[in-house]
């Protein structure tokens, strides 16, 4: 499957929605494990901020690669986030969008703690 790297030096990312369990069935709650290492995966929102420009992106992520307090509005570094496109075929409806991944997000708030806005 085609993976596309995406430059995130010049772009400003925070936290949308904290991390949540990436689940595989909604109607039994199983959680998504990554095919290669068996780690269980999260989703985490984020905004990602460039030229002026905001979209909400969801990253899959593996459990192990989130770090510090990932609250709502802190600063976040993404560690190997990639872009696939996808395409799939349900009940002869085309459906199709660019899932996002990311080796790790990494809260950039020295020792965890979120600076309040005044």
């Amino acid at each position: 499957m085609r993976q596309i790297p995406v430059d995130t030096s010049a772009a400003s990312v925070m936290v949308a929605q904290p991390p949540q369990p990436k689940l595989k069935d909604r109607r039994s709650g199983e959680r998504a494990m990554d095919a290669e290492t068996g780690a269980p995966l999260m989703t985490v929102d984020v905004m990602f901020v460039l030229d002026g420009n905001a979209e909400i992106l969801s990253l899959t992520v593996p459990e192990t690669g989130i770090s510090g307090d990932l609250a709502m509005g802190t600063p976040v570094a993404l560690t190997g986030l990639i872009a696939r496109p996808w395409e799939n075929e349900f009940n002869g409806q085309k459906r199709h969008g660019i899932a996002f991944r990311a080796v790790a997000v990494t809260s950039l708030v020295a020792g965890g703690a979120q600076s309040e806005a005044a």
